[in-house]
């Protein structure tokens, strides 16, 4: 099982999408918590889960999982998708997220906040991080089949956004 995770907006649905268009086997993780649901946090407009409950019960899935609850599941391999913070902005702000989850989420992407949990969780020889910022769908979904497969080495860390944090406000 590999799984796709990353912030909000970069890219997950689109690439598993691409995944699944090419044959690959993928689970959409948002399809499988609705049991799992503890609250709704009206304010920050999202539902609460009990993951580690959610992550206990999980089934194992031959393909991908996607969601940004990802690296929280047994996966063999995690590909974290990353964008640069202003890009993702206008990519969130084109779907209307309100400007506190917009910046909220840019500023979880320039601290790494997805990296760090994952790298918590898995082996340096598991991860993969893939920055989306410039690439298209189809290359992307390319890299993460061929990082599922072993034919692309593990890599992160070389990504760093911090310089955005002083412009997220």
């Amino acid at each position: 099982m590999c799984g796709i995770t990353g912030t909000p907006g970069t890219g997950k649905s689109s690439v598993a999408g691409a995944l699944a268009q090419r044959g690959s086997p993928v689970l959409h993780l948002s399809e499988t918590i609705s049991s799992y649901i503890i609250e709704v946090d009206q304010e920050r407009d999202t539902r609460v889960i009990d993951e580690e409950r959610w992550a206990r019960e999980f089934s194992r899935f031959d393909g991908f999982v996607e969601g940004h609850l990802a690296h929280l599941l047994p996966c063999d391999r995690i590909i974290i998708l990353r964008c640069r913070p202003d890009v993702l902005m206008d990519r969130l702000r084109r779907r209307g997220y309100p400007e506190e989850k917009v910046r909220e989420n840019a500023l979880a992407e320039a601290l790494d906040v997805i990296l760090i949990e994952t790298l918590e969780s898995f082996s340096p020889e598991q991860v993969y991080e893939l920055d989306t910022t410039d690439k298209s769908i189809a290359e992307c979904s390319m890299i993460a089949d061929q990082f599922a497969r072993g034919q692309v080495k593990a890599s992160f860390g070389a990504i760093d956004w911090s310089d955005y944090i002083g412009q997220i406000e």
